[in-house]
């Protein structure tokens, strides 16, 4: 993934020399890039295909956890956050004219058009055809990625796969199982093309393990278990080929030396300037609970934005090590090492100890890892009826939190076990944009939240009880945005909203 981050600062400066240059020049140079000769090389293919990887930065950077954690019972909005738009998600007061749920709509389809550029064009270019097809793949995957975002906030949406730009996305919503068909289509195709892996300076791209897992997340959402078991095992029960387990630590996912290690599936690499830093930090770390505020840490700037809701909080077990690594209390200082303690916990997932510009935290975000892959599998194989084998699989995730196998479950019946699988989800993603998909996919959605309401009005805020107040059956979409049924005459609005 470093490399692709390189590459992709040479592409921004191309970008601005194209745009700079294309509106006054009529003859077609052949000594610089414009649209008639860009796709002409290798170097070419390559570069199309690291703008569509760039464009997930807009998506997951943020904007993927509030969505799935703020309306969800996992995040709250701290001091910090006086954003109206984010105060209505927490509050399931949101509307079609969300700004947060606007913007998921038009990054996911940049990203579809940046692929259907590389997909339509790569395969005119005269070049290798194994690296050809590996960088269709790659797009390919993205573009399912994204595909798969859009049904599953929205049901519904326009399928855009031959026209390149944002604004070409008009017309009708297609049917869902026509997405879904697309998206499993794209996926096949970069199973089928895409490596087991790269070498290590190509860390991070679409490998043929990650093509699968998200393939059988695919399934699992469409609660088409059989072929979700089936996708799974190809990569579970031969784990050692593909390079993929668990670290025998849960924070190691974060670590610089070992976050890009065997658990890593697919995940957005950040790192120091000239790369992108991860900002999670600023807008997690501790401010107002902090005696003192972020200045005692010695660090530059911590907003406390985004911070965990009671009910999270109290789901972790002290033994759990997933509680201390999620979130956190206690924090040493950069200027004389003492302790300081705050009067809330707060997420530091993406937290790196001794980073004094906390907007250049190396942490990453993972859009998949490989415990997802496996609770996954227990999931499916719970739900067709291979109990024996799904508490394998889940004890596996569990006895990595808790270092022991004291904590194991046994005996569970299939309703218990969806039971148990949907908590050990929650405490093993929270705070990675998972948690709002899991209780709608589940059908849990409303009773979790009316729950969640009374747990938070009882022993942190009294006006907690208006999130189930709010809370109704339709919400398991989002409202499509009002600007695009604007721009679009063909949309309609899903139910409700």
């Amino acid at each position: 993934m470093k490399k692709i981050i390189i590459t992709l600062i040479i592409l921004t400066g191309f970008t601005l020399i194209f745009h700079s240059c294309s509106s006054f020049l009529e003859e077609n140079p052949v000594d610089r890039y414009v649209e008639g000769n860009f796709y002409s090389d290798q170097y070419d293919a390559e570069a199309a295909v690291t703008a569509v990887y760039q464009a997930l930065y807009n998506i997951y950077s943020r904007h993927m956890f509030l969505l799935n954690e703020l309306p969800a019972d996992d995040e709250k909005n701290g001091l910090g956050m006086p954003n109206q738009f984010l105060q209505d998600l927490e509050y399931l007061r949101h509307t079609s004219e969300n700004q947060f749920v606007r913007e998921m709509w038009q990054r996911n389809y940049v990203v579809v058009a940046r692929a259907n550029t590389a997909i339509n064009n790569i395969p005119g270019i005269t070049m290798d055809e194994t690296v050809k097809n590996r960088l269709v793949g790659e797009a390919r995957f993205l573009r399912a990625l994204c595909y798969f975002n859009l049904v599953r906030f929205w049901g519904d949406v326009p399928l855009v796969t031959l026209l390149e730009s944002v604004e070409d996305a008009m017309g009708p919503r297609t049917p869902i199982a026509e997405v879904y068909q697309q998206i499993i289509d794209d996926l096949t195709f970069a199973e089928n093309n895409t490596p087991a892996s790269y070498s290590a300076s190509d860390i991070g791209r679409v490998t043929k393990g990650a093509a699968k897992i998200l393939l059988g997340k695919v399934y699992l959402t469409m609660q088409e278990f059989e072929s979700c078991v089936s996708k799974l095992a190809e990569v579970v029960e031969n784990e050692a080929s593909y390079g993929y387990g668990l670290h025998e630590n849960y924070g190691d996912n974060w670590e610089k030396a070992t976050e890009n290690g065997k658990e890593m599936v697919f995940s957005i690499e950040y790192m120091n300037p000239p790369g992108t830093g991860n900002s999670a930090m600023v807008l997690q770390g501790p401010k107002y609970s902090l005696p003192g505020g972020y200045a005692v840490l010695g660090l530059s700037e911590l907003n406390e934005a985004d911070i965990p809701t009671m009910d999270l909080y109290s789901q972790f077990l002290d033994a759990d090590e997933r509680k201390n690594e999620t979130c956190r209390t206690e924090f040493i200082s950069l200027n004389d090492g003492q302790v300081h303690v705050c009067s809330i916990p707060v997420f530091v997932k993406y937290w790196e100890d001794n980073e004094a510009v906390p907007g250049q935290s190396d942490a990453n975000i993972h859009i998949v890892r490989y415990s997802d892959a496996l609770l996954m599998y227990a999931e499916a194989l719970n739900e067709v009826g291979q109990s024996a084998k799904a508490h394998e699989y889940l004890n596996r995730v569990r006895e990595r939190a808790f270092n022991s196998a004291d904590n194991n479950y046994s005996g569970l019946s299939q309703e218990e076990f969806r039971t148990a699988v949907l908590k050990e989800r929650r405490l093993e993603f929270a705070m990675e944009g998972h948690r709002w998909f899991d209780l709608v996919r589940t059908g849990t959605f409303v009773q979790r939240m009316t729950e969640q309401s009374a747990y938070e009005a009882s022993v942190a805020e009294s006006n907690k009880v208006e999130i189930a107040q709010n809370v109704k059956p339709y919400m398991v979409l989002m409202p499509i945005p009002q600007r695009e049924i604007d721009l679009n005459p063909a949309l309609t609005q899903n139910q409700g909203w």
